[in-house]
């Protein structure tokens, strides 16, 4: 079998080796976290040794990383009228969202529909801060959640601007920072977030575990999860040691490797599109003026079906997708381009392509060739169709 280059790492990344040993090494263990015995110690041990890890990369209290099963549980968590500021037992009255977020952010969490409201997006993809003050500045009691960057176009959001109108009224921002996580700046009081979200297989760990970081006066007093108090009792249910130790590997590795890897990512990245504008004139790069993730590009040409044209690229021994790998089967245009306003025929042919730490020249080059050869198969059947 011919080898294949891999082009999504926006929906997962490999496992990186530290996570892997890290995995593998919990996995002999026996005991559960929550057991006093030697065995159960050891399991904790390794518990909170991720947890530190965790806290570490986000510039956070590493009390204050809360374990869950990924990130959409995280959010759902997070997003709750429920949520005490210090001692004030007041709950949020309102949830404002961006209308390019996840689609575990997009319903709104556990508030009711009638109380989720919608914060537009320009046409580069950057959510349009005075429509943002507009709305959330006549709000009382607000929760306002707003992703680092997009998980689709790479869009990174003006995350400070939007926290300096929250915090002025009193509000609580969250933050979705499961792309930004291990490739940007995520640290919880660079973005000047109250929660943030992270997610252990979108920075190479394994699949199962994401974590919840809060400010320590930022209070959840409705746990998701009820059980036997894990997590300092807002999240029950026997740990996933095996999936949080390979977590906190995973965390400590990006941390350490993050710049190098974003440099090299960005330079790969703007080589390729460098390269498709002069192969393909027409092409369109989704949010290509806007500041974006170093690895991310959301492209497409008219006419470009993007089902057949992921098909075609991996019978071409390439993978990538038509955007958030929830939501891939379906058939509708993107909510995200739809946010943006682009037509719904130019949405339909969007595909992505993300690149991570180990992406080479050589599987750009393979990239561009299947890329050239796909294209150039649409375009002569529109002509010999005219």
């Amino acid at each position: 079998m011919a080898e294949r280059a891999y082009f999504d790492w926006n929906a997962t990344a490999p496992l990186r080796d530290k996570a892997h040993e890290a995995v593998i090494a919990a996995l002999a263990l026996t005991g559960n976290a929550s057991s006093v015995h030697a065995e159960g110690r050891a399991a904790r041990h390794l518990v909170e040794e991720a947890r530190e890890k965790v806290a570490n990369l986000v510039g956070a209290e590493a009390s204050n990383v809360t374990f869950t099963s990924g990130a959409t549980e995280a959010n759902t968590l997070a997003l709750t009228p429920a949520l005490q500021v210090g001692s004030r037992k007041e709950p949020r009255d309102i949830l404002f969202v961006s209308a390019i977020e996840h689609l575990s952010v997009l319903c709104g969490g556990r508030f009711p529909a009638g109380r989720v409201e919608f914060l537009p997006v320009r046409h580069d993809g950057v959510i349009d801060l005075d429509a943002a003050k507009r709305c959330i500045s006549k709000a009382k009691r607000p929760l306002v959640s707003v992703m680092q960057a997009n998980n689709e176009t790479g869009v990174i959001q003006p995350v400070r601007d939007v926290a300096e109108i929250v915090h002025a009224i009193g509000g609580v921002l969250h933050v979705d920072a499961v792309q930004g996580a291990g490739r940007i700046d995520c640290t919880i009081g660079e973005l000047e977030a109250d929660l943030l979200t992270i997610s252990s297989h979108k920075l190479g760990g394994p699949q199962g575990a994401g974590a919840l970081i809060r400010r320590a006066e930022i209070q959840i007093t409705d746990p998701l999860i009820r059980g036997g108090g894990q997590e300092r009792g807002l999240r029950g249910g026997t740990e996933n040691v095996a999936g949080i130790a390979g977590f906190g590997a995973a965390c400590a590795a990006a941390a350490s490797a993050r710049q190098g890897d974003a440099a090299r990512m960005v330079a790969l990245r703007d080589r390729f599109e460098a390269e498709l504008k002069v192969a393909t004139p027409e092409v369109v790069i989704f949010g290509g003026n806007a500041p974006r993730l170093p690895n991310t590009t959301m492209l497409t040409v008219p006419g470009l079906k993007a089902e057949t044209a992921i098909i075609a690229f991996d019978l071409n021994g390439i993978a990538v997708s038509s955007g958030a790998a929830c939501s891939s089967g379906k058939v509708q245009p993107s909510h995200v381009l739809a946010a943006m306003g682009v037509e719904p025929a130019l949405a339909r042919g969007a595909v992505r392509v993300s690149l991570g730490w180990s992406t080479t020249e050589a599987e750009i080059d393979a990239l561009l060739t299947a890329w050239n050869k796909v294209v150039s198969s649409l375009l002569n059947k529109q002509a010999n169709a005219a």
